[in-house]
C-alpha cells in the first residue's frame, strides 16, 4: 500500500498532475470520477496568496469528494512560501506540494519552479522551512535537473527526503528540454532504487495509455504514475490505465455520445464554480481536446466558442450527438 504520511493511496496510484488553467475543481471532479486516485490543484503563487489576490485564493477551493487532494504552491522567497503554507493549511488539503518543476520563463525568472534547480542549497532551505511551517505532509514535484549537465536528481531527491518531504513526483525531463523530446525515466528509476529512499517515488512524463503505464511500472519500479497532458480532454485515461493494469486489455475508446456528456458535465461544473459567464468562456479551451480527431467537427467547435448563450451551447452539443455515427465511423481516417 502506497502512502503519503498516513494517507493511503492504493497499491499503484494514478495522480492527476497540477496544470495551470486545467486542473481546477470541475476537471479534478471528472478525473476523480473516472479513476484518478490523487488530484492536485493548479499551482498557486505564494506571493499571490499572501497578497490575497483573488485569482490565487480561488485556487484554494477544494471539495470533500476529491480527497485525497494536494494544494500546490510555488515561489522563490522563503518568507513568502512559509506564509503561503500557513494560508494553504487553513484550507485543509490532505497535503501540500511544492512546485520545483514548472519550466515557464515568468516563473523560472523569479527563482521559482524549475528555476530553483540552479540553486540546490536554496531548494533545501525552502523545503525545510515549508515542512516546519505545517502539520500536513509536504510533497515535491520536480524535474531531472536544469539541463543535461546538471541531472542531480538522485542526490537531490535524497536530500529533499532528508529535509522532510513525504513523497516526490519527478518529470523525466530537464528544464531546458521544456516538453520536447522523450521523457527519460531511467533517472527516476535510479531515485527509486536508491537504498536510502523510503518515500514514494512517482514518475511523470509521456504516459498516455495503459500499455505505456504498465511498461513504466514494470521497467522502472515507480510507486505510481502522475498523468498530465494526456488527461486534457481525456479524463477517461485514468479508468483506461487501471483497466489495462488489472486485466491486460484496453477498454474501447469512449463513444461520441459519452464524450459529449462528459464535456457537458465539465461545462456545468465550471459554471457552478465560476459563474455562467466565466464558466462558458473558460470551457472554450477544452472543446478542441474533447473532440480532437473527429473530421468535420470544426464548424460545431466554432459554434460552441462563439456564443455566450448557454442554451445554444447545450443545443449544439445535443445536435453533435445526433452526428455520432458519421463522426465515429470516420475516426479511423484521422491522419
Amino acid at each position: 500500500m502506497v502512502k503519503i504520511g498516513d494517507i493511503s493511496l492504493g497499491e499503484f496510484p494514478l495522480l492527476l498532475a497540477p496544470m495551470e488553467d486545467v486542473s481546477d475543481p470541475p476537471f479534478r471532479a471528472l478525473c476523480k470520477q473516472l479513476g484518478a486516485d490523487v488530484v492536485y490543484t493548479e499551482f498557486i503563487s505564494s506571493e499571490g496568496l499572501i497578497r490575497d489576490a483573488a485569482r490565487s485564493t480561488q485556487k484554494l477551493d477544494i471539495y470533500e469528494n476529491e480527497r485525497p487532494v494536494g494544494i500546490q504552491i510555488f515561489g522563490g522567497r522563503l518568507e513568502s512560501m512559509v506564509e503561503a503554507t500557513r494560508v494553504v493549511e487553513a484550507s485543509n488539503p490532505d497535503f501540500i506540494d511544492i512546485n520545483f518543476g514548472c519550466p515557464v520563463k515568468k516563473v523560472v525568472s523569479k527563482g521559482a519552479g524549475a528555476g530553483i534547480l540552479q540553486d540546490i542549497p536554496k531548494m533545501m532551505s525552502l523545503t525545510r522551512a515549508v515542512v516546519k511551517a505545517t502539520r500536513l505532509p509536504v510533497t515535491v514535484k520536480t524535474r531531472l535537473g536544469w539541463d543535461d549537465k546538471s541531472k542531480y536528481i538522485v542526490e537531490v531527491a535524497e536530500r529533499l527526503q532528508d529535509a522532510g518531504i513525504q513523497a516526490i513526483s519527478i518529470h523525466g525531463r530537464t528544464r531546458k528540454q521544456m516538453y520536447k523530446g522523450e521523457a527519460d525515466w531511467s533517472l527516476i528509476a535510479a531515485v527509486k532504487e536508491n537504498p536510502r529512499m523510503h518515500i514514494p517515488v512517482f514518475g511523470n512524463g509521456d504516459v498516455d495509455s495503459g500499455p505505456k503505464a504498465l511498461e513504466m511500472k514494470n521497467r522502472y519500479g515507480v510507486d505510481g504514475i502522475m498523468i498530465g497532458r494526456a488527461s486534457i480532454g481525456n479524463p477517461w485515461i485514468f479508468k483506461e490505465i487501471k483497466h489495462y493494469l488489472h486485466y491486460g486489455e484496453s477498454l474501447p475508446a469512449p463513444d461520441f455520445e459519452e464524450r459529449v456528456e462528459v464535456c457537458k458535465s465539465h461545462l456545468m461544473k465550471g459554471i457552478k464554480w465560476k459563474g455562467e459567464r466565466l464558466g462558458i468562456v473558460e470551457m472554450r479551451r477544452h472543446y478542441a481536446n474533447y473532440f480532437k480527431g473527429f473530421k468535420n467537427i470544426k464548424p460545431y467547435r466554432l459554434k460552441l466558442c462563439q456564443t455566450m448563450d448557454l442554451n445554444e451551447i447545450l443545443e449544439t452539443l445535443e445536435e453533435m450527438k445526433q452526428m455520432e455515427w458519421e463522426l465515429v465511423a470516420r475516426e479511423n481516417e484521422i491522419a
